[in-house]
């Protein structure tokens, strides 16, 4: 019987066979392990000589895109890692709801960039619903513990200092900087209200992988790193953070070392956490074994928490904030989001630019023109001043809600553009407050038209830096936005949410839910709205498609230092012009930048709406379209 054998082995065959007939030593072992090429920033590093390669062109199109959209018509899952994506698309497949696959994606990033996004951590939401054409806003973000009032602050050694008057206590980590986790919640409150499908199925994919294991993604891999959350005298609260939390150690990493891309990760304690939530629903992480094991951890550390505190958390579902530009409505969240800030920044840009530099438009500037980021820079950093100035919890603070209004008003724009000079940058003041951190967003769409703009997070890297042992989960860290001051408005105090940077916005053509809808986010700490300002003047004024808009530079203004992050090409055109006119600018990389998902839905006028029915199979009526960030792991997928 002649063997078969298949052409490509038979040649490798020949080819052994001639090396061996000539005399010559065996073909070497291959240069480089091909699982393992990348590229290091590092000095010292050693790169593979791929990196020293130019980048290919597009066939088509603006040739730096680093890839198309993707379009759809039947379901659409954009956010910063695949198996997430897949796990919410799967759900979609199976029946699900943008909702049911929001919380599945959610639940899956939480076992795959779990440094990002954790059910200890907050969320907010923005629904659309097509059946009723409605937004619905969802703030479950956390609360300070009974006993975390400014006077056990001082006790601990944390105090207000007068020269840094943003929000930020100090306790960056560690167990002073938790509040009751609102992540849990909220999850469970969107399913009851608006999925169809229970914890018991769009849990079963993270379930699936937390117990099987995952091989962990290249960009996550290089976030993967815990923080100091204990100190060796734990009595001493105000020195926090001089080593890592042990269960941290146990959970996240893999024989005591921080993961790296490609080795697979299990996590059986988030699974047993997961199950709990299957059987019970949302009481069983807020009340129970679960609750009782958090509140086991916080108080051996020197925290507050109690078991009250978990068992009364509840959310809100709240108003919008929603402004004008250029004939799109921006919906952002309401404070404690630090949403409105884009709202306000774009009034500006929009009240301002021509008076700044007559008969000029961003437009006609364009990205390459210094006065085009100096308009933006400006535009964001007076949003920024009103944001740190006011922003706090609403319950706690009676009048916000409307002075909010008044500084997303266009006459309050107009009185700001005084302040911006066409060849000088604005002297800021420094001040303590917020800068980098760390989240998911996401975005869903189904074929019944229902859309979900998400944003989940644990704050900062890893949150506190302090797991609870047998679960699998870190506690987050959100309760550092707190501040001292005890005339501000987001000054700590028990049962008060802090100002918080997550912020999912929402964009519909001319006010309508008939024309174009968009679930638009952008993630990373105070990145967040300056961010969606960055992204709405690429599509709206310079006509960037959903993709194109996150791949084009983006700048980074810290308003605690002044200092401007610009990505290094746009660097390149303008950073040394910029730096003329008096902006601390320096060039980066993307790793400031945050992550960017959406989904934009354009309508077909010549297609019948799609039935509600449950068991409906007409897709909707248009075309989805998402874009996804070539910073991160992530994917857009749809059906």
């Amino acid at each position: 019987m002649k063997r078969h054998i298949p052409a490509g082995l038979r040649r490798a065959l020949i080819v052994a066979a001639g090396a061996s007939a000539l005399g010559l030593a065996a073909l070497p072992a291959p240069a480089a392990d091909l699982a393992s090429a990348t590229c290091s920033s590092a000095k010292d590093a050693v790169n593979p000589p791929f990196c020293k390669a130019v980048r290919g062109d597009r066939a088509e199109g603006w040739m730096a895109q680093g890839r198309s959209e993707v379009m759809a018509r039947n379901g659409m899952v954009t956010t910063s890692q695949p198996l997430a994506a897949q796990a919410g698309l799967d759900i979609l497949k199976k029946g699900g709801n943008a909702v049911d696959a929001a919380v599945a994606t959610a639940a899956m990033l939480n076992l795959v960039e779990p440094m990002n996004v954790g059910l200890a951590g907050d969320m907010f939401a923005i629904i659309y619903t097509a059946k009723d054409h409605k937004l619905h806003v969802l703030n479950a973000s956390g609360m300070a513990a009974s006993g975390q009032t400014l006077a056990f602050m001082n006790s601990h050694g944390y105090k207000f200092d007068p020269r840094n008057d943003g929000p930020g206590s100090g306790m960056a980590r560690g167990v002073l900087s938790v509040t009751v986790p609102g992540a849990a919640w909220g999850w469970g409150e969107v399913l009851d209200k608006y999925g169809t499908m229970k914890f018991k199925q769009v849990l079963a994919p993270a379930v699936q992988y937390a117990e099987q294991g995952f091989p962990i993604s290249e960009r996550i891999a290089f976030d993967w790193h815990l923080p100091k959350a204990v100190n060796a005298n734990r009595a001493q609260l105000e020195n926090c953070c001089t080593e890592l939390d042990p269960d941290s150690v146990a959970t996240w990493y893999i024989d005591g070392k921080q993961p790296k891309a490609g080795q697979i990760y299990k996590n059986p304690d988030l699974a047993k956490t997961f199950r709990i939530l299957q059987e019970k629903g949302r009481d069983g992480f807020y009340k129970g074994p679960v609750a009782e094991a958090v509140v086991k951890k916080v108080r051996s550390l020197g925290g507050t928490m109690t078991v009250e505190d978990l068992a009364n958390y509840k959310g809100e579902w709240v108003e919008p904030v929603m402004s004008d530009y250029h004939g799109y409505t921006l919906v952002e969240l309401p404070p404690p989001s630090q949403g409105f800030a884009a709202n306000e920044m774009l009034n500006i840009l929009s009240a301002c630019t021509d008076k700044v530099y007559p008969g000029q438009t961003l437009a006609s500037m364009g990205p390459v023109d210094p006065r085009y980021w100096h308009m933006l820079i400006e535009a964001k950093a007076l949003a920024y001043a009103d944001l740190n100035r006011f922003n706090g919890d609403p319950n706690a603070n009676p009048g916000l809600l409307t002075k909010v209004k008044e500084l997303i008003s266009m006459a309050h724009a107009q009185e700001l553009c005084a302040k911006i000079s066409p060849t000088k940058a604005m002297n800021l003041h420094p001040t303590n407050g917020v800068g980098d951190g760390d989240t998911i967003v996401l975005s869903t769409a189904d074929r019944w038209g229902n859309m979900v703009s998400w944003v989940n997070s644990n704050y900062a890297n890893f949150g506190s830096g302090i797991t609870v042992p047998g679960y699998g989960f870190i506690l987050h860290n959100r309760g550092a936005l707190f501040t001292l001051d005890p005339n501000s408005p987001n000054v700590i105090a028990p049962h008060k949410r802090p100002y918080n940077t997550l912020a999912a916005a929402f964009v519909m053509q001319g006010g309508r839910f008939d024309g174009q809808l968009m679930a638009l986010q952008l993630m990373g700490g105070d990145m967040q709205s300056q961010g969606h300002g960055q992204v709405m003047v690429n599509m709206v004024d310079l006509g960037a498609n959903v993709q194109a808009a996150s791949d084009m530079a983006r700048f980074h203004h810290y308003q605690t230092r002044n200092i401007v992050d610009l990505e290094s090409e746009a660097f390149k055109a303008v950073g040394a012009q910029l730096q003329a006119m008096g902006h601390k600018v320096r060039s980066v990389d993307g790793g400031e930048m945050g992550g960017y998902q959406a989904i934009l839905m354009t309508p077909d006028p010549k297609e019948p709406l799609p039935s509600q029915s449950k068991t409906s199979t007409q897709p909707v009526n248009g075309t989805y379209r998402a874009g996804t960030d070539h910073r991160k792991d992530g994917i857009s997928v749809g059906w």
